[in-house]
């Protein structure tokens, strides 16, 4: 089954224009009909919604663009795409911790206030030596 442009935005959840901005990066090649009109196919609905996960990891377009050349060249670039896909992984787990100490800090700040509505006077001490309201 092919699909138009308009379908194949609906059926992701992305604009069209989004589909041509990554057709002309060149991460994109959908097949043309006679009259030179796009045509998505299931492949591609499973290929953007992979990079479209790459891009919410922090992926860059550049890192997009090297990965999508090496998926074009095969197999002897398996290791070159499992060495970005894990670069990408370690960066995203740094970024998860951080953001889980960001939000236990948030979750101590927000418990401390609850206790000060519900009458538990005391002072907050978020690190060492440090006084913070």
């Amino acid at each position: 089954m092919s699909y138009s442009i308009g379908e194949f935005a609906k059926i992701i959840g992305v604009t069209t224009s989004m589909l041509r901005y990554y057709e002309k990066e060149g991460l994109l090649t959908p097949e043309r009909d006679e009259n030179n009109v796009r045509e998505y196919t299931e492949n591609d609905i499973g290929w953007v919604r992979f990079l479209l996960h790459l891009k919410s990891s922090g992926m860059s377009i550049t890192e997009l663009k090297q990965y999508t050349k090496w998926r074009a060249i095969g197999e002897e670039t398996i290791l070159d795409r499992k060495k970005l896909l894990e670069k990408r992984k370690n960066l995203l787990a740094q970024q998860i911790q951080q953001m889980q100490e960001s939000m236990n800090i948030l979750n101590q700040k927000i418990d401390f206030y609850q206790d000060q509505l519900d009458g538990n006077k005391y002072e907050f001490v978020l690190y060492h030596n440090e006084k913070s309201n």
